[in-house]
C-alpha cells in the first residue's frame, strides 16, 4: 500500500505540469494587491511604527511565468471569462500555477515572506523532537526495552491529555493574525488573554488528574496485560514501574506547555516566528544539559549526597523519568520566558489574565473550539489505538520500544510540516483581512506547492538516514531491528503530508474548524479500520493505518481547498491560443 503511494505523488506533478502540454490554455490569477501595512520598530505595538507599501502582482512574480510578454500585451478582447464550477482543468491549473519556478526566476515576494515565516517555524518546532531524540537516546543507555517502552506510553497518555486543551493555541494565531491585519492591537491582546485564562485553567486541571491518578490514565494505552500484577507478572510491572513516575514529573510541565504554546500562537498571529525560535533554543539547550543530570544523577561528582530523601532520589538519579523532569524544568523556563515577552509587547493585560472572560468575547474560540476539540478527541482515539496495539504485540517491549522510536524519527519530519501548517494559519487570514480573497488564495495556493515539495524532500532524506540513525537510539540489536520496517514506511508517509498540512493550516486560517473536523473524523475511521483488520496484527501494519489515515486527510483537505473553501475560483480568467 505504501508503494503507492510513489506513483500517486508522480501522477500529481504530471497534473501539475499538464499546462505545458497544451500552451494556448494559459490561466491568469488576480495579483498580490497593494496595501499598507505597519512595520513597528519598537517593542510596543503601535508607537515608533512606520507604514510602507509593499506591492506583490504577477507581472512581477512568478505567476508571470505561466504568461509571455506578448500575452500581457495582448488587447482586452483576447481574455474571456468562464465559470469553472465542475471541470477540472482550472482548480488544478490554480495549483500548478502556484509551484515556485526557481529554474527560469528567483524567488519572488510571495515566495520570500512564505520562506521567511516557515523557516523559523519548522526550526522552531524542530528543536522539540530533536530533544525528545535525546532524550530517547539517554533513556535507551539504559539498556532496557522496558523503560523505552513506557516512555512511548507516558508520553502518549501525556500528548492526548494535553491536545485536549492545546487547540485553544491553534485557534489564538489565525485570529490574532487577523487582528493584526486590520491593525487592531487591542482585540489582538483580549485574545491572547483569553486563550492564556483559559489554558491556564484546563493545565491545572489536567495537571491534577496525571498527578493524581496516573494508573488509570495510562490503562487509555497499557493494557490489562501490563498493568495487572497477577497477570503480567514481574516484567509487565516493570513497565507500570517506569511509566508512573515518568508521566508523574511530565505532569509539572503541562501548565507551561499550554502557556509557551500560546505565547509561540501569538507570536506567529505577529507574523514573528525568529523569537520563539530564539526562546526555543534556549530553553531546550537547558533541556539537553539537563537530560544527563536528572537521568544519571550527580552522584559521581563525589560530593555527598544531601539528606533529604527526595533530593537524595534526585541526586543519585531519577531514571527513566529524569528525561520527564529534565523536560518540565525547560517548559517551566519557556513560560517564563514567554510571559516577559508578551508583556514587553503589551499583549498581556494582568487584569484580564485572572478575570473569566464574558460569553460574548468568548465566541469566536468556542466556535472554533468545539470544532476544533472533536477533532482533536478523534485523533487521540486514533492515536491512542495504534500506541496501544504496539503494546500488545509482543510482551517483552521489543515492539513497543521499535513503536517508539519510530514515531521519534516520523516526528522531526512533521514538525517540518507543522510549520507549513502554521505559516499558512497565519498568513491567509492576514492576507485575506488586507487584500481579500484574491490575495489569501495565492498565498494558499503557493503554501501547498511548498509543502508537496517539502514532503518529497522529508521523505527522500530520512530513507537514506535510517541506517544511520537507527542504531543512536537503543545498543539492542533486536530493537534496531524491529525498527527498521515501521520507519521505512513512515518516510514514504511524509510524500502525502505535504498536502495535508498544507491544507489544515489553510483551514485553520480560514476558520473552517467544522469542514476540518468531518475531515480529520473520515482519516481517523479509515486508520481505526486499518487497526482492526489483520493490518494491525503487526508493528508495519500499524504505520500502514498511520498511512490511511494521513492518505485520507490529503486527498480531502486538497478536494476542499480547490471546490469547497472560501477560497474556491469560481470564475477564471482563460487565454486564447497565441
Amino acid at each position: 500500500m505504501m508503494i503507492r503511494l510513489l506513483p500517486l505523488t508522480l501522477s500529481t506533478l504530471v497534473i501539475f505540469h499538464a499546462e505545458s502540454l497544451a500552451p494556448t490554455l494559459q490561466t491568469r490569477f488576480p495579483s498580490w494587491p497593494q496595501h499598507n501595512s505597519r512595520v513597528c520598530i519598537s517593542k510596543n505595538p503601535g508607537i515608533g511604527c512606520k507604514t510602507r507599501t509593499s506591492s506583490v502582482n504577477h507581472q512581477t512574480s512568478r505567476s508571470s511565468l505561466f504568461m509571455s510578454d506578448d500575452a500581457d500585451d495582448a488587447a482586452p478582447d483576447a481574455v474571456s471569462k468562464e465559470l469553472d464550477i465542475d471541470g477540472k482543468i482550472s482548480s488544478w491549473s490554480r495549483l500548478v500555477s502556484a509551484l515556485p519556478r526557481l529554474k527560469y526566476s528567483p524567488i519572488d515576494e510571495l515566495d520570500s515572506k512564505i520562506l521567511s515565516t516557515a523557516l523559523p517555524t519548522m526550526l522552531n518546532l524542530m528543536v522539540v523532537p530533536l530533544v525528545n531524540m535525546v532524550d530517547t537516546f539517554y533513556v535507551g543507555q539504559l539498556a532496557d526495552p522496558l523503560a523505552l517502552a513506557a516512555q512511548s506510553a507516558a508520553n502518549q497518555c501525556f500528548f492526548t491529555i494535553y491536545f485536549l486543551a492545546a487547540f485553544l493555541p491553534t485557534i489564538t494565531a489565525p485570529l490574532v493574525a487577523e487582528a493584526i491585519g486590520k491593525e487592531d492591537w487591542d482585540t489582538a491582546k483580549q485574545r491572547v488573554c483569553e486563550s492564556l485564562f483559559l489554558s491556564n485553567i484546563l493545565g491545572g486541571i489536567f495537571s491534577l488528574v496525571l498527578i493524581g491518578f496516573p494508573k488509570a490514565v495510562l490503562r487509555m494505552v497499557l493494557p490489562p496485560s501490563l498493568t495487572d500484577a497477577a497477570v503480567g507478572g514481574a516484567a509487565a510491572m516493570g513497565v507500570m514501574d517506569y511509566a508512573v513516575p515518568y508521566l508523574r514529573w511530565r505532569a509539572f510541565g503541562m501548565m507551561p506547555a499550554l502557556f509557551s504554546a500560546t505565547g509561540f500562537a501569538a507570536y506567529r498571529g505577529l507574523l514573528n516566528t525568529v523569537t520563539p525560535l530564539k526562546v526555543s533554543l534556549v530553553t531546550n539547550l537547558l533541556n539537553l544539559v539537563l537530560d544527563p543530570l536528572c537521568i544519571f544523577g550527580l552522584g559521581k561528582t563525589g560530593i555527598a549526597a544531601p539528606s533529604s530523601v527526595l533530593l537524595r532520589r534526585i541526586w543519585t538519579g531519577l531514571g527513566a523519568s529524569g528525561a520527564a523532569a529534565a523536560t518540565s524544568l525547560s517548559e517551566l523556563t519557556s513560560s517564563l520566558i514567554y510571559l516577559r515577552l508578551l508583556m514587553r509587547r503589551k499583549l498581556i493585560d494582568w487584569s484580564k489574565l485572572f478575570t473569566p472572560p464574558s460569553l460574548t468575547s468568548l465566541l469566536p474560540l468556542i466556535q472554533g473550539g468545539l470544532a476544533m476539540l472533536l477533532r482533536q478527541l478523534t485523533l487521540n482515539i486514533a492515536f491512542v489505538s495504534a500506541g496501544r496495539r504496539a503494546q500488545v504485540l509482543d510482551p517483552s517491549g521489543v515492539s513497543a520500544a521499535a513503536y517508539g522510536i519510530t514515531m521519534q524519527i516520523y516526528s522531526l519530519g512533521v514538525v517540518a510540516h507543522l510549520g507549513v501548517q502554521g505559516t499558512a494559519a497565519a498568513l491567509v487570514p492576514s492576507a485575506r483581512a488586507m487584500g481579500g480573497d484574491d490575495a489569501a488564495r495565492d498565498v494558499a495556493d503557493r503554501i501547498f506547492a511548498w509543502g508537496s515539495i517539502l514532503g518529497v524532500i522529508l521523505a527522500c532524506v530520512q530513507w537514506f538516514a535510517l541506517p544511520m540513525v537507527t542504531p543512536l537510539f537503543s545498543p539492542l540489536p533486536e530493537v534496531q531491528q524491529a525498527v527498521k520496517g515501521p520507519a521505512a514506511i513512515s518516510s514514504f508517509i511524509h510524500l502525502v503530508n505535504g498536502l495535508v498540512f498544507a491544507g489544515e493550516g489553510t483551514m485553520l486560517g480560514l476558520g473552517s474548524f467544522r469542514d476540518l473536523a468531518l475531515i480529520t473524523t473520515l482519516g481517523v475511521g479509515a486508520m481505526v479500520s486499518c487497526l482492526s483488520s489483520p493490518l494491525g496484527q503487526t508493528l508495519n501494519g500499524v504505520l500502514i493505518s498511520l498511512a490511511a489515515f494521513n492518505l485520507v486527510q490529503g486527498l480531502a483537505v486538497t478536494l476542499h481547498h480547490v471546490r469547497f473553501s472560501p477560497l474556491r475560483r469560481r470564475s477564471f480568467k482563460l487565454l486564447k491560443g497565441r
